[in-house]
């Protein structure tokens, strides 16, 4: 998949075979194909028929009529209740939660309804045909209630899928790998790219498969995991390290949380010998300790300093603090600093 500059203005001419595209239009495309693709197909949630609180639904009911792209009322639980019934009868449903903040009035429904159907059923029903879409992260203004990360509340839930893209071309292809997969997904967008990340994205319906880490940029001193907005600050950070302290980063970009490419991350640890890991969810039970453990476990012999996490601080998420709360990319290249020279 070409890889375009993310800066490259959206007015820009496109590849041949691709269109420049932010965000929020490869959501929307991805949808777009979903629902061209699949009659049986279902797009729902909170002020969707009017494009959704960051547009990303626009143009939908008109093309695909209100029987199929509608709104639901303000109740979280019953938009994922509802979108588990339409999967339990063989429909895809893509339920939006306006924001991932909000998600967790359905937690119960998709912890012990959604996640467990195929297991209580003895095989007979299942809820693979459920996408979760919600926006997530920090988004410059957001405060407490609408700019959390809470990915690692639902990578503890057997059952779930959790993806998480990082770019415009990744959301379009993850998005369509997520609502044709088998189980149901929970698809975290970081909202903070939705306008500023651009690059050209393929046309037309194309995949990109789950639980596939992806290196977006080879190195050979530390191998730097991330996910969502989170991977364009280590390719800065990165960038940065190599022209100020000539020091070597692999970036890795997870994309699927749950399952996620332990192998991918440990032979890069094999290699590197080192790893930092962010997220800009709190440090204390963010899944950045979940790949901590495991490359600590499996790369221990050839570790030259332990794993370190640079992450979000253990405190509700500040308005006004934000810039100090996130791990931005001097933060980052402190933590690269202290794993080189342990």
């Amino acid at each position: 998949m070409a890889q375009a500059d993310r800066s490259t203005p959206l007015a820009a001419e496109p590849l041949p075979g691709f269109k420049r595209l932010n965000l929020c239009n490869a959501v929307n495309d991805a949808l777009t194909v979903a629902l061209d693709t699949n009659d049986r197909a279902y797009v729902f949630g909170e002020d969707v028929s009017f494009g959704g609180v960051f547009r990303c639904t626009v143009g939908l009911l008109e093309r695909f009529g209100k029987d199929r792209v509608f709104n639901t009322p303000l109740s979280e639980q019953g938009i994922v209740g509802f979108g588990i019934g339409l999967a339990a009868m063989g429909h895809t449903a893509v339920a939006e939660i306006q924001f991932a903040d909000y998600i967790f009035p359905a937690f119960d429904q998709l912890v012990n309804e959604a996640a467990k159907y195929r297991y209580r059923s003895g095989g007979t029903f299942n809820c693979g045909g459920l996408t979760v879409r919600a926006p997530y992260g920090a988004v410059g203004h957001g405060g407490h209630y609408h700019s959390q990360s809470p990915e690692a509340v639902f990578t503890h839930v057997p059952g779930l899928k959790v993806v998480i893209p990082s770019s415009p071309a990744e959301a379009k292809g993850l998005l369509l790998s997520s609502i044709r997969a088998p189980d149901p997904v929970v698809f975290f967008e970081p909202k903070m790219m939705y306008r500023t990340a651009v690059e050209d994205v393929p046309e037309g319906d194309y995949e990109v498969p789950l639980g596939v880490a992806r290196v977006v940029v080879e190195g050979g001193d530390v191998t730097l995991v991330g996910w969502g907005q989170q991977v364009l600050v280590l390719e800065q950070a990165a960038a940065q390290l190599r022209k100020a302290d000539d020091i070597s980063c692999e970036v890795i970009d997870l994309r699927t949380l749950a399952p996620w490419d332990f192998e991918t991350v440990c032979a890069s640890v094999s290699k590197t010998g080192r790893l930092v890991v962010a997220h800009e969810a709190p440090l204390t039970g963010g899944f950045g300790a979940e790949v901590a453990a495991t490359v600590a476990e499996r790369c221990f012999t050839v570790l030259e300093s332990p794993p370190v996490r640079c992450c979000g601080v253990d405190t509700p998420f500040p308005l006004i603090m934000e810039p100090v709360y996130l791990p931005g990319v001097a933060r980052v290249m402190d933590a690269v600093r202290g794993v080189v020279h342990f």
